[in-house]
């Protein structure tokens, strides 16, 4: 399915969030920067946004590997590579978020944005996670969530009535969008994430809920 909307993906994310992807980029970067990792992961990074983003917003040379499962959006993450701003001490690499190809202990960091909800076993993915950072780092996940109560109605028309429709248009490719708004509805609440995450073995989980809770920006650190 992410092989199929690849070329299209970026385009899509922009319209149909209105650009505020862009802020809760930000609101991610800013929270990595805080901890000045040595390097990072960006598990899930498709197209490789939040891997560009990242490059910008901390130290540069900062090593930055980007892993997704998907060629076709590693192949445009590489694509856009060579235009972006302090990005050649970023890695793409193909891997599997349920089976990490790095050893244990490999990262300062790890982030990984609207992709844990794609993952077969979010509790395989989030102990991977766990395992190739090192003592004292840290985990970022910024994912769909379920928004507040009084926003719920009109969030749920837009993605079952509108979203699909324009992402129908802009991709060609309407059962992907479908997909998209049936994971977002299913998925748990800020705080289950939050449970979830401790389970993994993550300490010191924080949540941030971003734009009436429709996204939220979750963090853990590896007990040293």
């Amino acid at each position: 399915m992410f092989a199929r909307i690849a070329g299209r993906y970026d385009v899509a994310n922009r319209l149909l969030s209105g650009g505020i992807d862009l802020w809760w980029r930000r609101r991610l970067i800013r929270s990595v920067a805080a901890e000045s990792p040595r390097d990072v992961l960006d598990l899930a990074t498709g197209s490789g946004d939040v891997a560009f983003a990242l490059a910008k917003g901390l130290p540069e040379g900062t090593p930055i590997t980007g892993m997704d499962f998907c060629r076709p959006m590693l192949d445009e993450a590489e694509k856009k590579q060579p235009d972006m701003p302090r990005s050649s001490h970023i890695t793409f690499r193909e891997g599997d978020g349920l089976n990490l190809p790095c050893g244990d202990a490999s990262f300062d960091a790890a982030t990984i944005s609207f992709g844990l909800r794609n993952m077969a076993d979010r509790h395989r993915c989030l102990t991977e996670l766990h395992r190739v950072l090192r003592p004292g780092g840290s985990v970022w996940v910024l994912e769909f969530s379920q928004p507040r109560q009084w926003l719920r109605p009109f969030y749920y028309f837009y993605l079952r009535h509108i979203l699909p429709l324009v992402a129908a248009v802009v991709t060609g490719d309407k059962s992907a969008y479908d997909y998209l708004c049936g994971s977002i509805e299913e998925f748990p609440t800020h705080n289950g994430i939050a449970e979830e995450m401790k389970t993994a073995g993550f300490a010191s989980v924080s949540v941030q809920r971003l734009t009436g809770g429709i996204v939220a920006l979750h963090g853990g650190h590896k007990a040293n």
